[in-house]
């Protein structure tokens, strides 16, 4: 389970980007995670998924 608060997610799916999944789809289908609630709960704070660099940016 991911953290709900938007500074802890953006840490913690950073990471797991970048030691673990190729694609932020790939960790959402592995960790059963909701892919736009991410993207919603990220971009609120002002960040957006970037696929070129596999990270939020």
């Amino acid at each position: 389970m991911l953290p709900k608060d938007p500074m802890m997610l953006l840490s913690a799916v950073n990471m797991k980007l970048r030691d673990k999944y190729a694609t932020l789809d790939a960790l959402c289908e592995d960790m059963d995670e909701d892919k736009e609630a991410i993207v919603s709960a990220l971009e609120a704070v002002g960040y957006a998924y970037d696929a070129a660099q596999n990270r939020f940016v």
